[in-house]
C-alpha cells in the first residue's frame, strides 16, 4: 500500500516538472531572404533590377542567388549567383562546401537546368572582365528569346597555390534570358556586375594590389592631353593666328509704296440728236440736225446744216438769245 502512494507521488512530481520547463525556439538552419541592399553582387547600372536575394550560409562558406527580372518566354529564371569559398559562413551546422574545380561536365548539367530547352553553343574566345577570364555559352530558344549563361572562378592572387585550392575562392553563374535584347546586350551584364564582398584576411584579397599612378605624371618632357588625339603628329598644330572678326551685313528691305492711278470717268455719250423746231413755229426742216448740248463753260460752235443754213444752239433760244455768244 505504501508503495502505491509512493509511486504516485512520482509520477505527478515528474509530470509537474515536464508542464514547467522553459527553453529557447532555434530556428532551422536554412535559406534565408535578406535585403537587396545586402547582395553580395550587383549586377550593372541600368538593369536587370534585383527582385529578390536568398543567403545560405555552411560552414566555411556564403553563398546568395540573387534573382534578376526576367522577361522571357523560356521558363526559369534570370538570377546572378556568388559563392564565397573558404570564409566563415557561421553556420557550423550543415558542415562544409566541398571544393568543385569547374568541369564540361559540370557546365552542360548547370544550363540544362536553368535553361531548359534551349539548345546553347560555348563560345571559344578568350573573353575577361574586370576579375579575370570567364566563360559562356548563348543560344535562342524557339520564340526567338536569347539566353547567356556564364561562369567564372576568381581566385586569390597573394595566396600560396595550396591554400588557393581550397580558401579565398568565388564562384560566380549568370543566367540570362530575353525577348527583346541581343547576345552583345546580355553579355554586357557580365562585364559590368559588380562583387560587393570580400574576404577579412588580407592574403585572401581577390583583386590584387592597386594600381599605382602613372610614371607619366610629373615628369619632364611628357605632356598630358585632355583628350585622346593631343597635338602630337600634326593632327591639331599648336598656335592659331588672330584674325578679324567678320560680322555680316545687315540687309534692309525698303518698301516702295506705289502711287494710285487716278480713273478719270469719261463724259457719257450724247443721246439722239431730234430735229429741233422752226422758231417761228413751223414744222422742222428736213436735213436739219441738232448740235449736242452745250458743256458748261465752254462755248459751243455754231453747227452748219447740209444747205449752207447755220442753226443757232438751243441756248440762243428765247431769253438765251442775249448771250454775246450767240450773236457770233
Amino acid at each position: 500500500m505504501h508503495l502505491v502512494k509512493i509511486f504516485t507521488l512520482v509520477t505527478l512530481a515528474a509530470l509537474g516538472t515536464s508542464c514547467t520547463t522553459t527553453g529557447g525556439v532555434r530556428q532551422s538552419a536554412g535559406p534565408e531572404t535578406v535585403p537587396n541592399e545586402k547582395a553580395l553582387a550587383f549586377p550593372p547600372p541600368g538593369g536587370p533590377a534585383i527582385v529578390s536575394v536568398v543567403e545560405r550560409k555552411h560552414k566555411d562558406d556564403v553563398e546568395q542567388t540573387i534573382s534578376l527580372a526576367t522577361s522571357s518566354s523560356v521558363p526559369g529564371q534570370n538570377f546572378l549567383k556568388v559563392q564565397f569559398l573558404g570564409g566563415s559562413g557561421s553556420n557550423p551546422g550543415l558542415g562544409s562546401t566541398p571544393y568543385a574545380m569547374i568541369s564540361e561536365s559540370a557546365i552542360s548539367r548547370e544550363m540544362a537546368a536553368t535553361i531548359p530547352g534551349v539548345r546553347l553553343a560555348r563560345s571559344a574566345t578568350f573573353v575577361q572582365n574586370s576579375y579575370g577570364p570567364f566563360g559562356y555559352a548563348s543560344g535562342q530558344s524557339r520564340a526567338g528569346d536569347t539566353c547567356v549563361y556564364a561562369w567564372q572562378q576568381i581566385q586569390a592572387g597573394q595566396s600560396a597555390p595550396v591554400e588557393q585550392r581550397n580558401f579565398s575562392m568565388v564562384q560566380v553563374r549568370l543566367r540570362l534570358c530575353d525577348a527583346q535584347a541581343n547576345e552583345r546586350q546580355l553579355l554586357s551584364t557580365v562585364y559590368g556586375y559588380t562583387i560587393a564582398g570580400g574576404f577579412e584576411n588580407e592574403a585572401l584579397n581577390l583583386y590584387g594590389a592597386p594600381r599605382g599612378a602613372d610614371a607619366l605624371l610629373g615628369r619632364p618632357g611628357d605632356p598630358i592631353y585632355p583628350d585622346a588625339g593631343g597635338y602630337r603628329n600634326g593632327a591639331t598644330p599648336i598656335g592659331y593666328e588672330a584674325r578679324p572678326v567678320i560680322r555680316p551685313a545687315i540687309v534692309t528691305r525698303q518698301t516702295t509704296v506705289q502711287p494710285q492711278a487716278v480713273t478719270v470717268a469719261a463724259p457719257q455719250a450724247i443721246g439722239p440728236r431730234v430735229p429741233l423746231p422752226d422758231p417761228q413755229g413751223g414744222a422742222p426742216q428736213a436735213g436739219v440736225m441738232t448740235a449736242p448740248a452745250r458743256i458748261p463753260g465752254q462755248v459751243q460752235p455754231r453747227t452748219t446744216g447740209t444747205n449752207g443754213t447755220i442753226v443757232p444752239s438751243p441756248d440762243c433760244i428765247g431769253d438765251a438769245a442775249t448771250n454775246a455768244a450767240c450773236r457770233r
